[in-house]
């Protein structure tokens, strides 16, 4: 896992990147990797690269090239079928000088050009510099597990893994927020790729190529996500699906040079993929939990039992609101995106407990939800589809009483009033975003906070319809299942999910994260699966229940569905200094993006309300504000390029002739 960085001269005329340049992209991805920096440069191209070494820690440096010195990578994840496609491109006569998986990529390259992403089983984020061709290609893995961000600025492409590499590169590009980001953030929660919080930096979307050459920019989708039902028996699919996720928990444990842990929250998820690690790890597994003071959130009593059932050398940390309010500043600079919720900071919490604890890699169950179904909000897709068939039925909407039981504030919790809610856009039943449009309008209607300024940039086609129109040909003849996962994975797994809880947490840390839920092959499996195998009557995530028995207790297989939160506003009202500078009348009015009177109203509201007594609107609405606020303070009012000592191990200056 790494930091990888690099600039681009789009014309031969244009000047050389400067290796000073490139040495502060470096420093600003420090986290990332800490081991190792390299760069790479010639007249054209520079590549910078920051290491954590995993894999070959002796030989595995980077930039990395060919045997001629032709074709050079910066490249930042795994490829975790690397053994296999080197076996494969040596019989074809590639010669190898180290043990990497780096260097499956330029062989793999050289051999299969941009077919070889597709080939990759991994999380990836590639950036190839072909300098025969005078040709930059840059990739990312199918499900968007690794960011990586470009920018054209004065004649050149700046690219790296996180924004702040590039900001650091050239302090001239310049630094706002994208209005249209923050609507679809108070939409989606979160922008959609290739669009960024930031105006005039993109972000590559998953499973795409883009290249730069001679004929212009090219960019193609090399893996989209397909959902194609095959009929076959219950217990074939629990077959099935054991040995994909066995196969892919003990490829995430193997290779590796360093000890793997796992995480452990309590959950179906997690417990399944720990007892997976364990059976390949054997004794001396070391596993990872949040505990909550709040005991709303808190999952002790069944992290416990699996740690008794493993017997793994466990570790865990107890987070309180304090806790979150005080981190949640550093967890917004390395998110580089405004959230509706304060989930990240815990694991920014959890991610430090094991680096302290020596671990440089942790699996963890990531994935697995939108894979097999296992959100509330496909139990209750299916409850309003059924209910709508006979809107006038009072048994049908009685389902609902079994969704969202871990809510303290369950909307199911009285009846009438949810009949009411989820009764509305019954008639839209057959609409391809029947599923989510009540959470994306609810999330929407947060956009009244915006200041006139915010609102009068924004264009005419709101994201829900931007995004119906981007849907691939094949969405209507999915069944509705599959429209929904597909729905959940395109709008929240790579840009909140994988982004704000999975890597920018973890490597904030320089611990890296694997996802065995997100093997591709894993992926590709569950898209074939029968609708009813995932989501069995109202019982999500059947079939990896059914593959679980035997492995996980019977007590955590049998408990209610209770998804990952922390604590929210609450968090924030009580003495927090920073909160009451970041929402002052002065930083809003500065900033520009709500109207500050709005903002004095939600605060004032958010002060007064007594535990349990907060709306889920006014819990996002005042996240959202305050991470937005501090996004603006940290990047676009103040951005400093991190003061950090980069002592370069690989260093290949073509412009100097010099080589290290």
């Amino acid at each position: 896992m790494c930091g990888i960085g690099g600039i681009l001269a789009l014309s031969p005329a244009a000047a050389a990147p400067e290796p000073e340049s490139l040495t502060r992209m470096i420093a600003a991805l420090r986290h990332r990797g800490p081991d190792e920096a390299g760069l790479y440069r010639d007249a054209r191209c520079g590549l910078a690269h920051a290491r954590l070494s995993i894999i070959d820690l002796a030989t595995g440096q980077q930039p990395l090239a060919n045997e001629d010195g032709t074709v050079w990578v910066s490249f930042n994840g795994e490829i975790f079928n690397y053994v296999e496609l080197r076996a494969e491109l040596v019989a074809d006569g590639h010669r190898f000088a180290t043990r990497s998986d780096t260097e499956v990529i330029v062989h793999g390259f050289e051999q299969w050009g941009e077919e070889a992403f597709a080939r990759f089983n991994g999380q990836f984020a590639v950036a190839l510099w072909d300098a025969r061709a005078e040709r930059l290609v840059l990739a990312r893995d199918h499900m968007g597990v690794r960011p990586l961000h470009i920018c054209l600025h004065g004649g050149r492409l700046y690219f790296a893994s996180e924004v702040k590499a590039i900001f650091a590169a050239e302090p001239s590009i310049p630094r706002a927020l994208d209005g249209r980001a923050l609507q679809e953030t108070f939409t989606y929660w979160c922008p959609l790729p290739p669009r960024t919080p930031f105006a005039g930096v993109e972000e590559l979307p998953p499973g795409h190529v883009r290249t730069y050459d001679a004929r212009g920019v090219r960019e193609r989708a090399f893996w989209t996500p397909r959902f194609d039902e095959q009929p076959r028996p219950l217990e074939d699919s629990v077959r099935e699906v054991s040995a994909a996720l066995e196969q892919a928990t003990s490829l995430r444990m193997l290779r590796a040079d360093v000890p793997v842990g796992s995480y452990l929250s309590g959950g179906l998820d997690s417990s399944l993929v720990a007892a997976l690690a364990h059976a390949v790890k054997g004794r001396g597994l070391q596993t990872f939990s949040l505990r909550f003071a709040d005991p709303e959130y808190d999952e002790t009593e069944f992290q416990r039992l699996m740690v008794r059932h493993l017997g793994s050398e466990h570790h865990d940390i107890v987070v309180s609101r304090r806790d979150i309010a005080e981190v949640f500043p550093r967890v917004v600079w390395h998110a580089e995106r405004p959230m509706l919720r304060t989930a990240p900071a815990p694991l920014f919490l959890l991610s430090s407990l094991v680096q302290r604890s020596g671990i440089k890699v942790v699996l963890t169950g990531e994935g697995a939800d939108e894979v097999f179904a296992g959100y509330d909000l496909f139990r209750e897709a299916k409850v309003r589809r059924f209910w709508s068939r006979q809107p006038g039925s009072k048994r049908r909407p009685r389902l609902l009483e079994r969704l969202y039981p871990y809510l303290a504030r369950s909307p199911v919790a009285q009846r009438a009033m949810a009949r009411q809610f989820f009764g509305r856009g019954l008639e839209g039943a057959d609409g391809p975003v029947f599923s989510h449009e009540m959470r994306w309008q609810g999330a929407a209607a947060l956009q009244r906070l915006f200041s006139a300024e915010t609102r009068s940039a924004l264009p005419p086609t709101g994201p829900i319809e931007e995004l119906i129109a981007s849907l691939p040909a094949e969405f209507g003849r999915w069944a509705p299942l599959a429209r929904d996962q597909y729905l959940e994975m395109r709008t929240l797994l790579a840009g909140y999910l994988l982004n704000t809880q999975g890597d920018r947490m973890l490597m904030a840390h320089s611990v890296e994260g694997r996802f065995p839920f997100l093997d591709r092959h894993v992926v590709e499996l569950a898209s074939t699966l029968p609708a009813g195998h995932k989501l069995r009557g109202l019982d999500e995530k059947h079939v990896l229940k059914r593959a679980a028995r035997g492995l996980v207790p019977p007590a955590i297989l049998a408990r209610k569905k209770q998804p990952y939160r922390a604590p929210d506003a609450l968090a924030f009202t009580d003495g927090c200094g920073w909160a009451e500078e970041a929402l002052s009348e002065r930083a809003v009015r500065e900033a520009g993006a709500f109207d500050p009177s709005m903002v004095a109203r939600l605060w004032s509201k958010c002060q007064a309300q007594r535990e349990g007594q907060l709306s889920n609107a006014d819990n996002m609405a005042l996240v959202g504000v305050l991470s937005t606020q501090l996004l603006w303070e940290s990047f676009v009012r103040r951005f400093t390029v991190p003061a950090v000592e980069v002592p370069l191990r690989t260093r290949v200056d073509r412009l100097q002739r010099k080589a290290g």
